[in-house]
């Protein structure tokens, strides 16, 4: 029997290692459970032991499993540096996820950014809301994520958003103590959130006149004069639209950058790093009281 290490087996045994399990790392290599498991019994006949076992309703990796699983990875960095410094035309895609706000404004500089870098990968980018793009997250059909006011451990903050107050030219606030119309993305949405909150912080009553399931639809009610909203839009005025600095000023809202489980850790580095020079840093943020 020849006896040789595939790299194919070799990714997806650390897959399991990273992702926590066969199934998630199916996902994440866009494999079947069943192949990712054909894979690690395959290096098991290669090494001639076992490399999982059964542990409580799970498996874990065993001495031999632990000892293959180190060099793979040295194996798998080995393998990859070298196709890229050989500019093989790379075959994974890393797919971005990202909610509308802000991001006409920050995706363009960063596709450029990573098209510029030697990563090895190609990439697309997802628009969505923020429940759909951490659900597609978890399941692993995107890789990447940007997101406002992350909750997950697994994020990294980039800075904040600063947010402003848009209305038609025509719009005239309304008197005190009549409701102020707000135009919001449907619920769930952290900046619909935001700007009640904000409002009701400064004793001014609002209601929600206007809701869209899309930034061209909130965009697009505001310049009919509906109401007032609050949007990122990294200081690009909205065309039709103006400005309001009348209204009290909204705490900034942070982004972080979220990876799924398995994705190279430089990779979400350097997407991080090529939106903080575009946003204002954390630190640099002033609460509104």
């Amino acid at each position: 029997m020849s006896r040789q290490l595939d790299i194919a087996p070799l990714r997806s045994l650390v897959a399991v290692a990273d992702c926590g399990g066969f199934q998630r790392a199916a996902t994440s290599l866009h494999l079947s459970q069943g192949a990712v498991s054909q894979h690690v019994r395959r290096l098991e006949r290669v090494v001639g032991r076992p490399l999982m076992e059964r542990h409580g309703r799970g498996s874990r990796f065993t001495d031999s499993g632990e000892q293959l699983l180190a060099q793979a990875r040295r194996l798998l960095d080995l393998h990859d540096d070298t196709l890229r410094s050989l500019a093989v035309d790379p075959d994974e895609t890393i797919t971005i996820g990202s909610t509308e706000h802000a991001a006409a404004q920050l995706l363009p500089p960063l596709a450029a950014a990573l098209e510029t870098e030697p990563s090895g990968y190609r990439f697309r980018f997802r628009i969505d809301r923020g429940p759909r793009l951490r659900e597609a997250l978890s399941a692993g059909t995107v890789d990447l994520v940007l997101q406002l006011t992350a909750t997950d451990p697994r994020a990294r903050p980039v800075g904040d958003l600063d947010l402003t107050w848009y209305a038609s030219p025509s719009w005239r606030c309304p008197p005190a103590k009549e409701p102020v119309p707000v135009v919001a993305f449907d619920k769930p949405c952290v900046l619909r959130s935001r700007a009640l909150e904000t409002l009701a912080a400064h004793g001014m009553p609002a209601v929600v006149g206007a809701e869209a399931t899309q930034l061209a639809g909130v965009q697009a009610a505001v310049a009919a004069g509906t109401g007032v909203a609050l949007m990122a839009t990294l200081g690009h005025t909205p065309a039709g639209l103006v400005p309001r600095d009348d209204l009290p000023l909204a705490e900034p809202i942070g982004l972080s950058v979220c990876p799924r489980d398995g994705l190279s850790e430089t990779f979400a580095e350097r997407t991080a790093a090529a939106l903080r020079p575009l946003l204002t840093p954390v630190a640099g943020r002033v609460r509104v009281s």
